[in-house]
């Protein structure tokens, strides 16, 4: 019976393209079970105790069809009572899709997908990015972890629901969509413009770091789609025929994925000592899932997480550090941890209902929280800078928004402005045109579109150095 659970679908956010969405933690198994949450026998007792308040909506919906100053359609009403009645949970991740929106977003994790390669969710009723995917458009635009979108193509998405949201971003191969930005700590918003592109899902990329004259492992993955467990398999093999001394798996920005596939990545590394998760029903019963591993592995592993790393990710992570004692290296993580089962309806449309909580090893519900890193790394101020929007030259004695950004990046490049506060000044003048020496351009100590591009490109350079990637470099060391 426990195996059933191995189907859920772990991911806490919808992909952005023409390829899928997916939300939350899905239960998919389509087996019922006499006593087993979902199944038709309670269905038909909930629908039973509640026919006269049913008789009221079919009431309402004859009144209005009859009486209505103006036709209405019947299924666009019936659609809005659906909707209105999932709207009463005040749930994200509980969702309504009609029959055309379903076919849309039925793609497999594991499949390519055209759109801009980012996860997005709705968190206090505002449309958040949780993480861009590695090597997307959404990651070369600079998109970042717990960006706020609040207009796509020049129209606010005030009013809309997740699902109408993602499918006026998402879009065909070399379309370009344009995206209004609000990026925590930013005085106002930035437009960035975005080419769709088509997007793979590699989950798993792998690497030897050497620490101390150590071999290191370092396995990143990215979500957990269907293949990512054989692949984490058959890339921890290599590694260990390497010799490794220790492994960092790196779950940063991973927006979560199959159960099935955090869980047979876990039976790898947890031993049976400990739940590696604990699955919560309605009446408050809990459920442990163990790993049938004996062993430990004969090396130390740490795991970097971030403000990304959310859903199966923190399944991962919580595992690693309650049931193993790993330790966790980075930010607090995004914190989703409510289980969400689909229900496929007669006309193709479906529903999406949060039916359950996971837990940790130790039982504590990270919803809303996150994981509590055991070493806690920011990155360099830096890897947080804002978009550098020019639309005009940013020269002496001006001050605003645009000219802090410039200040910090430029910092971040060692060129040192004095200040960061946005007033641009005469050190912060002279920071400019050194950099535009070292550049090769013209040394005019104005920040033009020109100057901006560099600036940015630069900082990308050295974030992509992982010398500079403080949460790595401790991960390391902690492997000593």
């Amino acid at each position: 019976m426990k195996k059933r659970w191995l189907a859920i679908i772990a991911a806490c956010s919808f992909f952005l393209g023409a390829g899928g969405v997916y939300t939350g933690i899905q239960w998919v198994d389509s087996r019922e079970q006499e006593g087993s949450p979902g199944t038709k026998g309670e269905a038909r007792h909930d629908t039973s105790m509640n026919s006269n308040h049913l008789a009221k909506v079919e009431q309402v919906y004859q009144l209005i069809q009859e009486a209505y100053v103006e036709k209405v359609e019947s299924e666009k009403l019936i659609q809005g009572a659906i909707q209105g009645m999932i709207g009463t949970l005040k749930d994200p991740y509980s969702v309504y899709m009609d029959k055309d929106t379903a076919e849309q977003f039925s793609d497999n994790l594991d499949s390519s997908f055209e759109g801009i390669g980012a996860q997005v969710t709705i968190e206090n009723g505002k449309l958040v990015i949780v993480a861009p995917i590695k090597n997307t458009p959404a990651e070369k635009a600079g998109l970042k972890p717990r960006d706020q979108i609040i207009a796509i193509n020049g129209e606010s998405i005030e009013g809309l629901d997740l699902y109408e949201a993602t499918k006026k971003i998402r879009g065909e191969k070399g379309t370009v969509v344009t995206l209004e930005i609000m990026r925590p700590g930013a005085s106002k918003p930035f437009k960035v413009e975005i080419t769709r592109e088509e997007v793979p899902i590699l989950t798993v990329f792998p690497d030897i770091k050497e620490s101390d004259g150590k071999k290191i492992g370092y396995l990143e993955i990215t979500s957990f789609s269907e293949g990512t467990a054989s692949d984490f398999r058959k890339e921890l093999l290599r590694l260990e025929e390497e010799k490794i001394e220790g492994l960092v798996i790196d779950v940063r920005g991973n927006p979560g994925g199959m159960l099935s596939s955090v869980d047979n990545i876990l039976q790898q590394l947890v031993t049976d000592k400990k739940p590696y998760v604990q699955i919560e029903e309605r009446n408050g019963n809990k459920n442990p899932y163990y790993s049938g591993l004996k062993k430990r592995k004969p090396y130390p592993i740490a795991v970097l997480i971030d403000e990304g790393s959310a859903s199966a990710s923190e399944i991962l992570a919580s595992a690693l550090k309650e049931a193993e004692g790993y330790h966790l290296v980075g930010v607090r993580s995004f914190g989703k941890g409510t289980v969400q089962q689909a229900i496929p309806l007669e006309d193709g449309s479906n529903v999406k209902l949060t039916m359950f909580k996971w837990l940790t090893p130790d039982g504590n519900w990270i919803h809303g929280k996150g994981i509590e890193p055991t070493i806690k790394v920011k990155q360099p101020e830096y890897f947080y800078a804002h978009s550098l929007n020019i639309e005009k030259e940013l020269v002496r004695d001006m001050n605003s928004e645009e000219v802090k950004i410039a200040q910090q990046l430029l910092s971040g490049l060692s060129y040192g402005t004095g200040r960061t506060d946005g007033y641009f000044d005469g050190q912060t003048e002279r920071a400019v045109k050194a950099f535009q020496t070292v550049e090769k351009i013209p040394a005019t100590g104005k920040i033009d579109q020109k100057t901006a591009a560099h600036l940015e490109a630069a900082v990308i350079k050295r974030i992509e150095d992982e010398r500079n990637d403080l949460q790595l470099q401790v991960s390391l060391k902690t492997l000593k």
